[in-house]
């Protein structure tokens, strides 16, 4: 069985714990920032990192490609984008969610659930490679933030969309997909979160990480909004929710490891 590791984190556009929007920070604080997640992410020695709003080019940080500043400082040798939020013009955008992998990432592919200029949310699946005939499917998730009936939707979208990548690709995985992301509502009651976990428990006894230590806000966490489903197949999972105030949100790091590898 080999060992691998996790972390879920929305870093809310690189501007901090302290400022409710990013639009008021300098561009020098936004890369100090970056520059302390790239080196928190250095310490924790990931496989793989799955991140919400990261900007690839947007004017709140003078247009700084946030994703490979991170994985250029992380010293993580792989990286793919996904731009669910765009705008061209003096003021552009371009921010979403991103993967950075130790593996080879094989194949991937966003899906954003509206088109919008600010705030779009959506998902971005990925196969990492991680050797050993090992293909990992993850998906990196953001749910809407208001709308119990939008987040709803969302999740009803990804199972669609996960039905129909089992038919095609299921038999080329080692394991069903790893969900993670900023799910925007906790684990209770009948919301989005409960709706996934619910869909993917159709493939076999999935557990839920954290199950219950609160990951926002980031000062005093009383929520539980950010989360990784994992598969049966992942054995001997543990995870921990990381006292940080580089964001808003605290990070996810879940440790498991993955079933020997496929004979071929």
């Amino acid at each position: 069985m080999h060992p691998f590791r996790i972390v879920t984190y929305n870093i809310a556009h690189g501007r901090g714990m302290l400022s409710p929007y990013q639009g008021l920070n300098t561009h020098a604080s936004i890369r100090r920032n970056a520059l302390k997640i790239a080196r928190l992410l250095e310490r924790l020695k990931p496989d793989v990192v799955a991140l919400q709003e990261i900007d690839e080019d947007s004017h709140w940080n003078g247009r700084l490609n946030l994703l490979e500043y991170i994985r250029e400082h992380a010293h993580m040798p792989y990286a793919v984008m996904g731009v669910n939020s765009q705008r061209a013009g003096d003021k552009p955008l371009r921010y979403g969610n991103a993967i950075l992998s130790r593996h080879r990432i094989a194949a991937w592919e966003n899906i954003s659930f509206e088109h919008s200029e600010i705030g779009g949310k959506g998902f971005l699946f990925a196969e990492i490679n991680a050797g050993h005939h090992h293909v990992v499917p993850l998906v990196n998730l953001h749910l809407a933030f208001a709308s119990r009936r939008a987040r709803l939707a969302q999740a009803a979208a990804l199972s669609e969309y996960l039905g129909i990548k089992y038919q095609h690709r299921q038999a080329d995985w080692m394991i069903p997909p790893i969900l993670c992301g900023d799910f925007n509502n906790s684990s209770r009651g009948r919301d989005a979160t409960a709706a996934l976990f619910g869909y993917f428990q159709r493939h076999g006894q999935y557990t839920l990480h954290p199950e219950d230590e609160g990951t926002f806000p980031a000062p005093l966490p009383s929520r539980t909004l950010d989360f990784v489903f994992l598969p049966p197949a992942c054995r001997l999972p543990k995870s921990a929710v990381l006292r940080s105030y580089l964001s808003d949100h605290r990070p996810v790091v879940v440790d498991f490891r993955l079933p020997g590898a496929r004979s071929h």
